[in-house]
């Protein structure tokens, strides 16, 4: 027992440190962070406590995974996989041109308005940059688009899933800081809408200063009136799903979690009716889920064990303080905290932040006499970031899976330096005007 007892003659400030220095010695290995944490949280409890803390470990844990708002991650994931598979995303594209129309640079408009209406099917990114990436960069390519625009707009596009309802991230916060995940879902629609907005007005910018940059659609693309209405039907079944989704949240008909079932069922009888439904792509759509869910349940599961054990030492407390106490004016506090997730953004996925820091930051927000569902906007724009930054940002790695061999990856980091910036001004926007979110 001296030696399970070891750790506590360090104090709670000698541990915090040693802590996060043996995550981020464990992380560099290249573990995987679910397995770092459990690791960290394992060796903690046992040196802190005792055998007897393990038990409060896995009811942690247990608290965690039976939530009943978590159902909807899987579900929402279940959609996409499906959309992945069938041409529902392929036939919005086309149907897309419609609102592209004679404007230059009108399919990267088209790529930003389907990047919105596929994150208000789904929420989920990975899923979003590869359809688009299949789909639209292909055609921006052979028009002549300048090749880091159309990239940028892919990625940054895809990425817009963080923000728009029903996004996971938005989920996962509220499962962590304990808020209204509804709330949360009204208070990012506009800001996500305004983000989307800045991407097009940067295409029209650099189409019109540059009119190579984003070309037009040549003069023999007319669309006749029976063209345009066989493009319509493309668009009724995702804006029906979306309505279904986000009609019955915003409605009061449905709470998250039946909505995402509901999507489910709009998602897999849009494909019934489209012909396209068969065991094999259900089969398909499964897997992809099992294997999205389980690592995002894997981080959860070390995270919440680790946060477990670290509040149970008095870490939060301290971290709490240490963080309040670093000025008196709460803007800095709030900013340095956006910088916090930034840095942790560059390194680290979006469910590790979110379930590693939310706990030590939203109590702090909350004493602060922050809304705490504004600050879960603000976490989400942040992570909008993260996705696109260097040197981890996954993003980039999706698109580099789907993108022609002669696109490198350092082209894709480079092509994204302007949308990094779009997306921290609206994040500045959205600090300056709180009033942007409804709160």
């Amino acid at each position: 027992m001296e030696v399970f007892g070891s750790l506590q003659d360090l104090g709670v400030e000698t541990a915090t440190y040693t802590m996060f220095g043996m995550l981020l010695v464990l992380l560099v290995t290249g573990i995987p962070l679910a397995f770092v944490t459990l690791l960290v949280a394992l060796i903690f409890a046992l040196g802190w406590f005792g055998p007897m803390a393990v038990p409060l470990i896995t009811s942690r844990v247990y608290s965690f995974v039976t939530s009943f708002v978590f159902v909807s991650v899987p579900m929402f994931v279940l959609m996409a996989a499906i959309l992945d598979r069938s041409g529902i995303a392929r036939d919005l594209f086309d149907a897309m041109k419609l609102v592209g129309g004679r404007l230059r640079g009108g399919v990267a408009i088209q790529t930003i308005v389907v990047a919105v209406i596929l994150a208000a099917m789904s929420g989920i990114i990975g899923g979003e940059i590869v359809l688009l990436g299949l789909i639209a960069l292909p055609q921006m390519l052979r028009l002549g688009y300048d090749r880091r625009l159309a990239i940028g707009v892919v990625c940054a596009g895809g990425a817009l899933g963080t923000m728009v309802p029903p996004s996971i991230v938005l989920i996962i916060y509220g499962l962590t800081a304990n808020v209204s995940i509804g709330d949360l879902f009204s208070a990012s629609f506009l800001p996500g809408l305004m983000l989307a907005g800045f991407y097009v007005a940067y295409v029209l910018i650099r189409g019109y200063l540059n009119p190579e940059a984003a070309p037009a659609l040549p003069p023999d693309t007319e669309t006749t009136s029976a063209e345009k209405l066989k493009l319509l039907r493309g668009l009724i079944l995702p804006i029906l799903v979306v309505i279904g989704v986000l009609g019955s949240i915003y409605g009061g008909i449905a709470s998250v979690t039946e909505a995402s079932a509901v999507g489910v069922l709009g998602v897999t009888l849009s494909t019934i009716f489209r012909g396209e439904f068969t065991l094999t792509l259900m089969k398909g759509a499964a897997l992809q889920t099992l294997q999205t869910v389980g690592m995002i349940v894997w981080i959860g599961i070390g995270a919440s064990a680790l946060v477990g054990v670290f509040n149970l030492m008095g870490g939060l407390d301290y971290i709490q303080s240490l963080v309040a106490n670093i000025s008196d004016n709460r803007l800095f506090v709030l900013l340095f905290m956006m910088a916090i997730l930034f840095l942790l953004g560059m390194f680290l996925d979006w469910v590790g932040i979110a379930l590693l820091a939310m706990p030590v930051f939203v109590p702090i927000i909350t004493d602060l006499g922050y809304d705490p569902v504004w600050f879960g906007v603000l976490f989400c724009m942040n992570m909008q970031v993260s996705f696109l930054s260097p040197p981890f940002g996954p993003a980039a790695f999706y698109l580099k899976s789907v993108a022609p061999p002669d696109i490198s990856l350092g082209e894709i980091f480079k092509s994204l330096l302007p949308f990094i910036g779009l997306q921290i001004l609206a994040l500045a926007l959205l600090i300056a005007f709180p009033g942007i979110t409804g709160r």
